[in-house]
């Protein structure tokens, strides 16, 4: 079960940082303002949305790897980010996101609640449509689960795989699990409902 775990804490650190996008901004690509001529502010910049279909996201973390295959529709990406967290929430005291070569560099300060307080920087590159790239370091402090403190770093990749299968729809997520012969599958819109409706 290892395996597993290292993954939540993949997902965990991940979806830290996408918790601090900002709905409703609208998406800059390679413009900045600036609050003198010679200090350009950080570019407010949205997420960027993938292609519908079939994605491979291949997670490498603490020299463990994990490879899930994630189906996405047009309703399931307007909800969430490439790094897997539902859009609208917001419980970043800092967010820098500024453009780079080929896609976006952020720096977050969050207060998951029980995930705990985490300070994380990284970067997501990549066409999007295609493949892209996400790189993360994140240090957790306060966590319920133990594991998921500490310092960590993260690279994930996602290729586009084509249409969804048969049996897969959108939000479904399909990971291999040591001891387990067929490989499991989750909704990630189904955990968010349920979540939210835990809290209330």
């Amino acid at each position: 079960m290892r395996l597993f775990t290292i993954v939540g804490l993949s997902l965990l650190a991940a979806s830290g940082l996408a918790a601090c996008q900002k709905k409703g901004e609208p998406a800059k690509t390679g413009e900045a303002t600036s609050a003198t001529a010679s200090a350009p502010a950080p570019v407010a910049m949205t997420a960027p949305h993938r292609k519908a279909g079939l994605w491979t996201q291949t997670m490498n973390t603490a020299g463990m790897k994990q490879v899930v295959k994630m189906c996405l529709d047009a309703d399931t990406e307007s909800k969430m980010t490439v790094w897997g967290q539902q859009v609208g929430k917001n419980p970043c005291s800092k967010n820098v996101i500024t453009p780079v070569p080929g896609g976006m560099k952020f720096e977050s300060e969050c207060d998951l609640g029980e995930g705990g307080h985490m300070v994380s920087t990284g970067t997501a590159t990549g066409d999007f449509n295609s493949a892209y790239t996400v790189k993360v370091s994140s240090t957790t402090t306060g966590a319920q689960m133990a594991q998921a403190n500490g310092t960590h770093e993260m690279t994930m990749e996602g290729k586009y795989e084509g249409a969804c299968p048969a049996g897969m729809k959108g939000g479904d997520m399909q990971m291999s699990v040591p001891g387990m012969k067929q490989p499991m599958t989750i909704n990630v819109e189904e955990m968010q409902a349920r979540a939210a409706a835990m809290k209330k």
